[in-house]
């Protein structure tokens, strides 16, 4: 439940058009509800500005019906990421509005109103290997709100192709950049542009990219400015990084 959502509900109370002991029915679960297995945070929204997301690995499908299931009857949209096939499957069955994407594992749940996608987060990957990670950032970001531009492929191997989206990039708010192997595209976007750069190091690669380490050690060690780095594979906090960022650029902050 979001402020909008409370400020309608105490309009209706005050307004006669809606019961005090109705709306406290509405309310009895904040700020959080105990499943037993989970503790929904229905007040995150009230304090953030985005509901829960439900982290979909190691989670049984019953669990992750349940939780999705108490979520959306709050009204509020419903993202669940890194979803087993038979999980995601059951959530677009339960629910025919279900977004399923099978490149990032996620499904979203949109709220019964959603407002319109603002501003705009670029999110560029080094190769196609990276494209899973990057999917989620992506639909990680349209979730909470931000217009997003893909430009995928443009790794440091060809620079060229990323010098022909070179106008795109400065547009953007900010940007998303995954890669693997040695990680050097994050290093290459963050002296290209005057903007945020959250870059992800992926675990693709060969051996001695021990699993996306040396990826992440050498986007920490970036000597571009602006570079900022989440964890190895870790496209949803990216994405949900630039949505912040998106978000508080459009409000001026």
């Amino acid at each position: 439940m979001n402020q909008e959502q409370i400020r309608q509900l105490l309009e209706q109370v005050a307004s006669g058009n809606l019961e005090p002991d109705k709306a406290l029915e509405q309310l009895r679960d904040l700020p959080f509800e105990n499943l037993g297995f989970a503790h929904i945070d229905h007040h995150r929204a009230l304090r953030t500005g985005f509901p829960e997301v439900i982290f979909g690995q190691g989670k049984t499908r019953e669990q992750i019906l349940s939780i999705a299931e108490r979520i959306i009857e709050h009204g509020s949209q419903m993202l669940a990421t890194r979803l087993a096939e038979d999980a995601a499957q059951a959530l677009v069955e339960r629910f025919p509005q279900a977004e399923y994407d099978t490149l990032a594992r996620t499904v979203l749940v949109p709220a019964p109103q959603t407002p319109p996608q603002t501003g705009l987060v670029a999110v560029v990957s080094a190769g196609t290997s990276d494209l899973p990670v990057a999917r989620e950032a992506v639909v990680t970001a349209q979730a909470m709100g931000a217009h997003v531009e893909e430009i995928y492929d443009v790794g440091v191997a060809g620079l060229h192709r990323l010098l022909a989206y070179r106008e795109q990039l400065q547009k953007a708010r900010v940007i998303v950049v995954v890669a693997g192997m040695e990680g050097a595209l994050a290093s290459v976007v963050g002296g290209l542009v005057d903007i945020p750069v959250v870059a992800v190091p992926t675990s693709v690669g060969y051996g001695a990219s021990f699993q996306g380490v040396a990826a992440l050690l050498a986007m920490l060690n970036s000597c571009a400015s602006g570079v900022v780095v989440v964890n190895i594979d870790n496209g949803f906090g990216a994405g949900y990084a630039a949505a912040l960022i998106n978000r508080g650029a459009g409000d001026g902050t």
